[in-house]
């Protein structure tokens, strides 16, 4: 049996919009873009859901902590589960906050450490190898109740897709641009609704049969 598994941020994990930061909400299986994904591809794949709010490509994060930084992430990922047969990143949006001063490069050199991480030896000879979908997140917007967080996350996020697509030429990943697929919620900027993740997951689905052919 097939395993993809999904790994990335609060819109990997299915956090919905968010109108008070104090509460915790999650969309339901069915709803959330990897379980869309999975029942797309059919019953013969399994999915392993990594998705975890506020990870970041590289950075500690000074106000959610240091296990935020999906690099040490990535890596307990891909001894907990396994052998894995796709591995879908999507990750970057949180990189593009205010408090961490990045550059689209910068952003997008976070990105490459992850992929570093998952087409090292160790990692492909401990799953007998698995191909890997590069997803850039689609452009946020700086408005809602978290629009301070993402102050000039704009600019940053609308450059990322040619840097996204270069970096899966180089590391001979499938891509895609997530930005061309859907858009993010003006209730917060930030993250998708139910019509976004079913589309979304759609998209990763087909993606998916394409780069497992």
């Amino acid at each position: 049996m097939p395993i993809l598994m999904t790994y990335g941020d609060s819109n990997t994990h299915g956090t919905p919009p968010i109108v008070d930061r104090a509460k915790y909400d999650r969309f339901g299986p069915g709803v959330r873009w990897p379980t869309v994904t999975q029942a797309a591809l059919g019953p013969a794949w399994e999915l392993a859901e990594e998705g975890l709010p506020g990870r970041t490509a590289q950075f500690d994060d000074p106000v959610m902590g240091a296990h935020m930084n999906g690099r040490v992430g990535l890596r307990i990922a891909l001894q907990t589960h396994g052998p894995i047969d796709v591995l879908t990143l999507m990750l970057g949006t949180n990189d593009a906050k205010a408090r961490f001063s990045t550059t689209p490069e910068q952003i997008a050199s976070g990105v490459a450490g992850l992929l570093d991480v998952a087409t090292h030896d160790e990692y492909q000879t401990r799953h007998g190898g698995f191909k890997i979908l590069l997803i850039c997140p689609p452009p946020v917007l700086e408005q809602g109740p978290i629009k301070a967080e993402f102050f000039g996350a704009r600019a940053r996020s609308l450059a990322l897709p040619p840097l996204y697509r270069a970096l899966a030429d180089n590391y001979g990943c499938g891509y895609l641009d997530a930005g061309e697929v859907i858009t993010v919620s003006p209730i917060d900027g930030v993250h998708y609704d139910e019509a976004a993740h079913h589309a979304l997951g759609q998209a990763v689905a087909k993606a998916v049969v394409a780069l497992a052919a």
